[in-house]
């Protein structure tokens, strides 16, 4: 039995203009599935990647990585969730943008009831992603200092307040004096306005010198190499988005030069890979927020329909924090 529903869908790539909101025919959910109605669609930059065609996918396709809804019916042989439970989740195939659809019931997360669908929708890509950044990829420890970059960000604000719950001591660049204080508001301890200051210099002077473990960036072209030279021997770069364009080809020489820095480029799809470590990521991520280590704002919403106005906004950094399409 089929469905109809609507979604965005794009048949090119390109601008926002080739977001289409169209009618789809939704089948019964098959095996391993689960129907989702949204009650709360995430927007995040991959989605940008996505439709320009950075990130390659067979057209014509939908669009979005994570959403919170109910689940209205399963497959055979689904046992993670059953109909009626309220869910959220990250990444999968695209489609989020979408009133309803089937997912991998193995990607799907409870969301527990003190957590509302729009928090639900707009923390799990960007809290996932500053949980196994913080966690897993370079494990920061009490009495630290740390360089992120796009403090202002979605996961940005995120990762300011997790890291200063944990002993950290964040230093932060922003585009914007607004964004300064956001950050600020946030958790992070030092804000450098990249567009008026040398961060590398700032940086140096902040460290006394000795310059930080780790820098987490997802601005990309922009703030490389000088992102290597924030980091103290034994170093690690962890660069996770290219918002501003992708890494140019990494010359190891310059990672010897800097004094024998680390590389890494991770991504949340193999770090929530196996269900343990999905379940394991969202549960701290859950903690997190229900403890108020974490606040999750929603600092935009705009109409599932209108989605290509929030991506042009989203690209001329014309928003800050979380963003939710509802449909």
């Amino acid at each position: 039995m089929t469905h109809t529903t609507h979604a965005i869908r794009i048949h090119q790539h390109g601008g926002p203009e080739v977001l289409r909101w169209e009618e789809v025919t939704l089948p019964d959910p098959g095996p391993g599935e689960a129907r989702v109605r949204h009650h709360a669609v995430g927007l995040n930059y991959i989605d940008v990647y996505f439709r320009s065609g950075l990130y390659p996918q067979s057209l014509p396709s939908g669009l979005g990585a994570e959403g919170a809804g109910v689940v209205e019916a399963v497959g055979p042989g689904v046992t993670e969730v059953a109909p009626g439970d309220r869910v959220a989740y990250a990444g999968g195939p695209n489609g989020s943008y979408a009133l309803a659809r089937n997912m991998p019931a193995a990607k799907l997360v409870r969301l527990p009831d003190d957590i509302d669908f729009e928090q639900g929708a707009a923390m799990m890509l960007q809290g996932l992603t500053a949980q196994y950044l913080l966690k897993r990829t370079f494990p920061v420890q009490a009495g630290q200092t740390i360089l992120w970059h796009a403090a202002a960000g979605g996961v940005g604000l995120i990762a300011c307040q997790w890291a200063k719950a944990l002993g950290v001591t964040v230093i932060g660049t922003v585009g914007s004096d607004e964004k300064a204080a956001l950050a600020r508001s946030h958790g992070c301890d030092h804000v450098i306005v990249y567009t008026r200051e040398n961060f590398v210099e700032r940086v140096r002077e902040i460290t006394g010198g000795k310059g930080v473990p780790v820098v987490y960036d997802s601005v990309g072209k922009d703030t490389w190499p000088a992102s290597l030279d924030c980091l103290r021997p034994l170093g690690m770069m962890v660069s996770f988005g290219n918002a501003s364009g992708a890494v140019p080809p990494i010359n190891a020489s310059d990672l010897a030069s800097r004094g024998s820095l680390f590389f890494t480029r991770p991504t949340l799809f193999t770090y929530t890979a196996s269900r343990e470590d999905l379940v394991a990521g969202a549960n701290d991520l859950f903690d997190a927020v229900r403890t108020g280590k974490v606040r999750i704002e929603v600092r935009q919403r705009y109409p599932l329909a209108q989605a290509a106005q929030a991506h042009i906004d989203l690209e001329a950094r014309r928003t800050t924090g979380s963003t939710v399409l509802v449909p």
